[in-house]
Parts: C-alpha cells; sequence; structure tokens
C-alpha cells in the first residue's frame, strides 16, 4: 500500500461532500490522487460511495481512468488513493476561451472513456466536467 505521509498534497477542487487532492512524493519519485470526504464524520453514503468506486479497480485502466489503489486512512478520514494521469478537473478549464481542436480532443477522448466503462458494464451516473481529468497540452 501506498505510504501517504510521505506525499505533499494539494486541493485539485471540491465540492460538497469530496475534496481531490493531487499528492506529490517528498523525493518527487511518484503522485496520486486522494479523494476525501470534506466532512470529519462522512455520510453513509459518501462512505459507501468511496467504496463501490474502490471495488471497480480491476475494471479501470489507467490510460482513460483515474484507477482506484487503495482505500486507506489518512488525516482520520477514509480516504480512497488512486493513480495519478496527471492533467486538472475539466471545470476549471472552463469560462475562458478553447479552441475547436482542443474541445474535440477533449469531446473525442471523453466519448472515448465512457465507451470503455459501457463496453465493461459500467454506467457513470454523475459525467460532468468536475469528475474529468483534462491534459492542457492533450485533451486527453
Amino acid at each position: 500500500m501506498t505510504e501517504l505521509s510521505r506525499f505533499s498534497f494539494e486541493v485539485l477542487r471540491q465540492d460538497e461532500n469530496f475534496i481531490l487532492y493531487r499528492g506529490r512524493s517528498t523525493d518527487g519519485s511518484s503522485q496520486v490522487l486522494l479523494r476525501s470526504p470534506t466532512s470529519q464524520h462522512p455520510t453513509p453514503q459518501d462512505l459507501k460511495w468511496l467504496e463501490h468506486a474502490y471495488s471497480l479497480k480491476e475494471e479501470l485502466d489507467p490510460s482513460w481512468a483515474a484507477r482506484p489503489i487503495a482505500i486507506a486512512r489518512h488525516w482520520d478520514r477514509t480516504v480512497l488513493v488512486m493513480e495519478d494521469p496527471g492533467g486538472v478537473p475539466l471545470d476549471q478549464l472552463l469560462g475562458q476561451p478553447l479552441d475547436l481542436a482542443f474541445s474535440l480532443r477533449i469531446a473525442i477522448s471523453l466519448s472515448s472513456a465512457i465507451g470503455h466503462l459501457h463496453r465493461r458494464g459500467i454506467i457513470h451516473k454523475d459525467i460532468k466536467p468536475a469528475h474529468v481529468l483534462v491534459t492542457r497540452n492533450t485533451g486527453q
């Protein structure tokens, strides 16, 4: 399992239920994503969501998804640790002009990832810009 104490975390985004962090190891050799409930006492639904996301780890491929690595305790909370594919949440890129070619690359990559999910019998049910990581230079 990944030892989270060797990572320095920065917030990528936060909503009412969860905070998404990017963790960089102190020696710079690795990165992870960490999804943590915002509340010190998360709801049973939030914990169930983390467990469900973790249960999909064998179905997800790092070429098109942030694949779960572990459920762990960090900051006295249950958290989901994921491989970090890089990128930023898509909602952070909206509100500024995006060129057509970049927008099309995002659309193609997103539709491809959704296709991979559906071929594995997984339906996301909450696709929105905040839940999509995009690499700025490639649109993947």
